[in-house]
């Protein structure tokens, strides 16, 4: 049932991802300038209020996690982190291959 829900929410996350690369690609087309959906204009959108609590617990977690790893997260395309998060939630849920032979 988990692999179930792994591969689902992995392919909401592709589907999620080409839409905001194909909104992307048309809008830098009409406009004729590069436009990208970072991840933090995208969680801006959805909920404000969590992400400006997230800064302050992940500093008191570590000082760490905010700075370089979490900004740099903040800043990527929005497509690119879904296509990515949704690749690695369906190599997560795939089904096991069958063994061949006395390997049991």
């Amino acid at each position: 049932m988990i692999r179930f829900v792994f591969r689902f929410v992995g392919l909401l996350c592709l589907a999620l991802g080409f839409i905001i690369l194909v909104h992307d690609g048309t809008k830098s087309i009409a406009d004729q300038r590069w436009f990208i959906t970072k991840v933090s204009d995208l969680w801006i959108t959805f909920h404000e209020a969590s992400l400006a609590g997230l800064r302050p617990a992940l500093e008191g977690l570590a000082g760490v996690l905010w700075d370089p790893i979490f900004v740099n997260l903040l800043n990527a395309p929005a497509w690119a982190v879904l296509l990515g998060l949704g690749a690695v939630l369906i190599l997560i849920g795939r089904k096991p291959k069958p063994l061949i032979g006395f390997a049991r």
